[in-house]
């Protein structure tokens, strides 16, 4: 009487899901999202490079070695930041390694940094901002220039890889500074010519 009984309830189960709604589908599993892991970007970089400086009382002349003009190689130190591809912000330090004839010279500036991306390699900058120089002179010299203004430049920088990039450019970093110029009050110019190696991070 059990096996009647268990058998009449097995059909009517089986029956009611006939009526129920008809065919069994198989349930797919449910789709994990995907979660895409973002690198964040490198805004920040720091660099180091040898500046080429011009310094006298006439114009500007990096190759020809005459009494109005002493030329120094100072080492130069900078880092800036960058909003996007085409603005950045940067500070730039330098003192002088050696000298040519008979003067030393530290410098510094800040500097609005627009830019323009050639391609992914190749990228064209500008720099304008306020900055200053020190020119001391060395060998019992009497030169001492010690002023700020406005200063300019010009590069290019190559992106070696993402984190590593090269650069070159010229910066006026002054013009008609202030000063006693061997011995005579002079208005005096300073222009670099700087190349250097940059790190983004």
């Amino acid at each position: 009487m059990k096996k009647i009984v268990l058998s009449v309830w097995a059909v009517a189960a089986l029956s009611s899901l006939g009526f129920a709604g008809g065919d069994m589908k198989e349930v797919e599993p449910a789709i994990e999202p995907v979660v895409e892991v973002v690198e964040a970007e490198k805004n920040f970089y720091v660099g180091v490079g040898f500046a080429w400086l011009s310094t006298g009382t006439d114009s500007i002349d990096f190759f020809n070695n005459h009494s109005d003009r002493d030329r120094t190689g100072n080492l130069l130190v900078l880092a800036g930041y960058e909003f996007n591809e085409y603005m950045a912000v940067e500070g730039r330090y330098s003192t002088y390694m050696f000298d040519e004839d008979s003067i030393n010279s530290d410098t510094w500036g800040i500097y609005a940094k627009p830019q323009y991306p050639v391609n992914e390699e190749w990228n064209l900058y500008a720099l304008l901002g306020f900055g200053g120089m020190t020119v001391d002179g060395i060998d019992g010299k009497d030169i001492d220039v010690d002023d700020s203004g406005f200063q300019w430049g010009l590069g290019v920088n190559y992106a070696y890889s993402e984190d590593i990039g090269f650069f070159v450019d010229f910066v006026s970093i002054a013009n008609g500074m202030g000063g006693t110029w061997y011995g005579t009050v002079e208005d005096v110019d300073t222009d670099a010519i700087t190349a250097g190696i940059t790190y983004n991070f």
